[in-house]
């Protein structure tokens, strides 16, 4: 191996292992807890070490966002080719989306509450989240129904997902209704 592949490599490593340690510290204290302070004490680097990779604490975030849409997009494509059937796999895929941020609650807001710097709906939005809008797709574009664009009704079922998953998780719903929610999104939103 030449020093530069090793240099390289050294290199990714300290970028996992900030991504890492930022996401552990989001997920046990909050977003507010991560600063790059706490990170360069957290991993025994200085902080130039840290702003040598990321540029500040946003594009972090944004590397934990990109991080958790490629883990998303396994996660939908996993439940929905377990399911048999469009209805199936619908529900499936309903319920991976809602498991994913109930679990990960500091990744889910990295993906869709803050600023991470990371353009959506764009030319230039980043492969990881193309990809796991393509998850949803691919199950959602067999039921969009007649004379109904695949991309614009994934759009719709998911804002649907995320205002169930973001009302949850701040107790504006009750929670023993879920699956209910979740039944009811697929049977009148889907199977029309």
């Amino acid at each position: 191996m030449s020093v530069q592949e090793r240099k390289e490599r050294e290199r990714a490593g300290r970028e996992r292992l900030i991504v890492a340690t930022a996401r552990e510290l989001a997920e046990q204290q909050g977003w507010d807890a991560v600063t790059t302070r706490r990170l360069a004490e957290r991993i025994e680097y200085s902080q130039p070490v840290l702003y040598s990779h990321f540029r500040g604490k946003r594009e972090i975030i944004g590397a934990v966002a990109l991080e958790g849409a490629a883990e998303m997009a396994a996660a939908l494509r996993a439940a929905a080719s377990a399911a048999d059937g469009p209805r199936a796999r619908v529900t499936a895929l309903a319920r991976a989306y809602l498991d994913f941020a109930e679990r990960n609650p500091a990744v889910y807001d990295a993906m869709f509450q803050l600023d991470g710097g990371l353009a959506f709906a764009h030319e230039d939005t980043p492969a990881p989240l193309k990809d796991a809008f393509a998850a949803l797709l691919e199950s959602l574009g067999e039921v969009a129904g007649d004379g109904v664009h695949p991309a614009l009704f994934t759009e719709v079922f998911w804002a649907a997902l995320h205002g169930l998953a973001t009302l949850t998780r701040a107790g504006r719903l009750p929670p023993g209704d879920a699956e209910r929610r979740v039944e009811l999104l697929v049977d009148r939103l889907a199977m029309t």
